[in-house]
Formats: C-alpha cells, sequence, structure tokens
C-alpha cells in the first residue's frame, strides 16, 4: 500500500502522524511511505530522517495526497484539503465530526473512507488511540489554567498550590475518565484543593481509592456544579461521549455564578465543548473572556507540546495502520473489531450513530458494510 503523510496545517499543530520509526515499520512489510517535505520539523524529526528511514519526501501536500491508497493524519482535514481527497481513499485520523457540519458534508460529498482515532473502541468501551491525547490534554489542562489565573492575564490572581499560612487554590473536574484523572493529578501534585465530578459511581468509588488525600469526589449533578463554581478558581470541563457531541454541564446562565477572574478550560471543545460558553480558539489566540471568566477552549491543545505528544499518539496509532496498511481496511476491521467502531464516513454514507444523530443524516449499521 501507499502511505502519505502530509503536513498538518491546522493553526499551530506542529505534531505529525508518523515517525521516521514509523516509517521504518511500514518498510518491513513492503509499503512505499511518501512524506510532505517537512511534515515533522515541528514535532523535531527532520526530511534526512525520514528519508533515511526509507520514506520518499514529497513537495507539496497536493503531491501526497494524489499518490497515496491512505492518509495518515493527526487531525481532521481542513477546508483546503477538501478537494484533494479521492474517493475510496482512506483517511486515518482524528475527525470529531460531531462538533463540525462542514467537514462531515465533505467527507460525505468526497465518498473518502473515514477512519477516526476517536472512536476506535475495545470491547471494554475504553478508547486506545484517544487515550494517549487525553493524557497530554488532561495534564496541559491543569498547567494552562494555572497560568491563565495569573492576574496580568485577568485571572483571579491565585497561585493552585498556595503557599505557607496561603491556602491553595480550588480545582473543579467535570469528569471522571482519562482525562480528568490526569487533570487531577496534575492539580493535586501542584497541592491546590481538588474536586472531582462524575455520575458514574464506581468510577467515583475508584478514584476515592488512587487520588491522595487533596482531591475528593462528588456526585455530578446540576444541583453539585451550580454550588461548586461559586467558590472554585479554575474548572475543567473533561466530559467525553465517544463519537457524538458533548452535553453542556455549564450553561450560559451560570457564568454569573462564578467569581470574576475565574479559569474555565474546556477539553471537550473539539466534541462541541460541554461548556456552552466555549467555542474553539487557537494557540495563537487561546482565550477570551465573557462575563469576567477567562474561557481556554483551544482544540488541540497536544499540538503545543508536539514532541511528547507525536511519540504518545504514534505508540498507539501504528499498530493499527500497519495492519490497515496490510490488510486493507475491510480485512482490518474483521480481524480487529475495535476498528470497525472507528469507521465514520465509508463511501458517503454515515455509519456512525452519533454522526448521524448530530446533524440528523441517513445512518447506515457499519455492520451493512462487510
Amino acid at each position: 500500500m501507499i502511505i502519505g503523510v502530509p503536513k498538518e496545517i491546522k493553526t499551530n499543530e506542529n505534531r505529525v502522524a508518523v515517525t521516521p520509526g514509523g516509517v521504518l515499520e511500514f518498510t518491513k512489510y513492503g509499503h512505499k511511505v511518501y512524506v510532505q517535505s517537512t511534515a515533522g520539523e515541528g514535532s523535531g524529526f527532520i526530511d534526512e530522517e525520514y528519508v533515511s528511514a526509507g520514506a520518499t519526501i514529497l513537495a507539496t501536500i497536493e503531491e501526497v495526497y494524489a499518490i497515496a491508497d491512505m492518509i495518515v493524519k493527526v487531525k481532521e482535514p481542513i477546508e483546503t484539503e477538501y478537494s484533494l481527497i479521492k474517493e475510496n481513499q482512506l483517511l486515518f485520523t482524528y475527525f470529531h465530526f460531531a462538533s463540525y457540519e462542514p467537514l462531515t458534508i465533505a467527507m460525505i460529498e468526497r465518498k473518502a473512507v473515514c477512519l477516526a482515532y476517536e472512536t476506535v473502541e475495545m470491547p471494554d468501551r475504553s478508547l486506545p488511540l484517544l487515550v494517549p491525547m487525553s493524557e497530554v490534554a488532561g495534564r496541559m489542562a491543569v498547567q494552562q489554567g494555572a497560568k491563565y489565573l495569573e492576574k496580568p492575564i485577568k485571572g483571579r490572581g491565585v497561585l493552585l498550590g498556595g503557599v505557607p499560612g496561603v491556602q491553595p487554590g480550588k480545582v473543579l473536574i467535570l469528569g471522571g475518565g482519562i482525562v480528568g484523572t490526569q487533570a487531577a493529578k496534575m492539580a493535586a501534585g501542584l497541592g491546590a484543593t481538588v474536586t472531582i465530578m462524575d455520575i458514574s459511581l464506581n468510577r467515583l468509588r475508584y478514584l476515592s481509592d488512587i487520588m491522595p488525600a487533596n482531591v475528593t469526589t462528588m456526585f455530578s449533578s446540576e444541583y453539585n456544579i451550580r454550588k461548586a463554581i461559586k467558590d472554585h478558581d479554575l474548572i475543567v470541563g473533561a466530559v467525553l461521549i465517544p463519537g457524538a457531541k458533548a452535553p453542556h454541564l455549564i450553561t450560559r446562565d451560570m457564568l454569573r455564578d462564578m467569581r470574576p477572574g475565574t479559569v474555565v478550560v474546556d477539553v471537550a471543545v473539539d466534541q462541541g465543548g460541554c461548556i456552552e460558553t466555549c467555542r474553539p480558539t487557537t494557540h495563537e489566540n487561546p482565550t477570551y473572556i465573557i462575563d469576567d471568566v477567562v474561557h481556554y477552549c483551544v482544540a488541540n491543545m497536544p499540538g503545543a507540546v508536539p514532541y511528547t505528544s507525536t511519540l504518545a499518539l504514534t505508540n498507539a496509532t501504528l499498530p493499527y495502520a500497519i495492519r490497515l496498511a496490510n490488510k486493507g481496511w475491510k480485512q482490518a476491521c474483521i480481524e480487529k473489531p475495535e476498528l470497525k467502531y472507528g469507521l465514520n464516513i465509508v463511501n458517503g454514507k454515515v455509519v456512525y450513530q452519533g454522526v448521524a444523530e448530530a446533524f440528523n443524516l441517513p445512518y447506515e449499521s457499519v455492520d451493512s458494510l462487510f
């Protein structure tokens, strides 16, 4: 198979989907890999390393799309890439379709095979290709939130860890999954007082067992959320419904209950956000203020630490990408059922229910493809 690795062109996205080590693994199976020039530079990998590993460097993104049977990316294609995508071409990347209708319609029209990292799902309902970036994003949420609590950037002027004689800051985390767990670990490590909410009592029991003493758990309900936001300094939205739009746990009217300078970080923003007033921002312009509440809503947070993120992501995606190249997408999905759940749009048909429901589109069962 011919694998194409284009340079990511989303604003300040410095990750790359395949490392030179990944290229070497593909070539061991006889596959050809074409990498766009400078695709890896943002993550610390230069063209010469790719060539040494067996890749061919192409000058333009158009050449990569034109030659490849399978495109391996990090982020969803943006508007300038839509016309480059060919019918039956396999795209293996993060899509987050349910948060952006134009992308969904474009991929239906291009009749591509869209296999989304974020909906590849194991029998235990874990999401193996979302976990690495969720771990990075959860940790970064607290790192960025701590920074934007500083007064010069309109935060409350609170040091999360406090100092002797001064109480530490308070962090509220909505969601006890991978993102929420990692955010809680980071916030607790800084010395903050942390509250983590979830609707699963089993998950809360687990978190209560593993977390340090400065982390408390609370059942997630509108009443409890409304009460907690009144005195917490940093609020992290960490709610995910795989492949579907995130629910709004904090609504517009709730901002009035927060203290001026409170910071909200919505990690779920690429799935529509769990804070109603959040909209996607970029690393260049990461924040905005509504009702004196600082909103940090960067949709590709791990892109700010591309070296770490690229290695973490490719550790997880490469085995699946190699299987897709070796077997073709249909046989690979039969042999590895978790890949089947990654199929969102195939040859113009929406085969993931959450995407169809988000935009009231016709839905066909993914099993009909086999």
